[in-house]
């Protein structure tokens, strides 16, 4: 890992409770009580999100409140979206978008994810754009280009100075919630691929700032080799992030 800060998300999806959501939150307040030296950001469903940032506030926490999701139009006739302004009424400070179950299970298309990435950088909210290829695309030797259309793709339109509030995840889609992960190896290739991209999109200073996540099944057992790569800057956690000692080890491999 290089001099860049590292950050490091938990995607709760579709988990937790009302009870369980403010456990888990003050499990991790708690074990990262003393992490300065980690951007740390939780995202819990929409219901729990006043609830979550409430406990954050109430112990003085650094951690984030992420959403998972947004809408890009500020208001109107879109039943059951939510709109920027919307979570940052709630204390969100950070957003998701692109991420693979969004693309691949939700079936949204790379356009619909940039006019997510745009709204959300417009409103002054940092955003996680998330990229990343599935079985059959590395099997068919896709990855490099699938991986480099949703960076072009979710970053149309957005400037250098826009790319200061962005952290790129690569998240492998096979290996999300399937106990598979990429190696050390393959994922610091695949991180230095999207950071010469972005040299090319931007310039060598920006590309060099940015930060770029793994996120595939990552976990504390395997935490500490693959943030050692010098492209790999954090890591977007699923599963993991459920228990908050399993997260709080991801973040102490930092």
């Amino acid at each position: 890992m290089s001099d860049r800060k590292p950050y490091v998300g938990g995607n709760w999806k579709m988990n937790t409770n009302r009870t369980t959501s403010a456990e888990l939150t003050r499990g991790v307040v708690d074990a990262l009580r003393s992490t300065t030296t980690v951007d740390v950001a939780v995202f819990p469903p929409f219901p729990y999100l006043l609830a979550v940032k409430s406990i954050l506030r109430d112990r003085g926490s650094a951690v984030k409140l992420g959403a998972q999701d947004v809408y890009h139009k500020p208001d109107g006739a879109f039943t059951g979206e939510v709109s920027t302004d919307m979570l940052k009424d709630c204390g969100v400070q950070v957003v998701l978008c692109g991420h693979s179950e969004r693309r691949h299970v939700l079936g949204e298309t790379d356009d619909l994810i940039n006019a997510k990435v745009r709204a959300t950088l417009e409103a002054g909210l940092e955003c996680i754009l998330c990229v990343g290829e599935t079985l059959d695309q590395r099997e068919a030797g896709h990855t490099d280009p699938v991986n480099q259309r949703q960076v072009r793709s979710g970053l149309a339109d957005v400037t250098g100075d826009m790319l200061e509030r962005v952290v790129i995840a690569y998240e492998p889609v096979w290996a999300i919630g399937t106990g598979k992960n990429a190696s050390a190896t393959d994922a610091q290739d695949v991180h230095a691929k999207i950071r010469r991209l972005l040299t090319q999109l931007y310039n060598a200073d920006v590309a060099q700032r940015t930060r770029i996540i793994y996120g595939g099944s990552l976990k504390p057992a395997n935490a500490k080799e693959l943030l050692a790569q010098p492209d790999i800057d954090g890591g977007l956690v699923g599963g993991a992030s459920l228990k908050a000692t399993d997260f709080s080890g991801i973040v102490q491999a930092c």
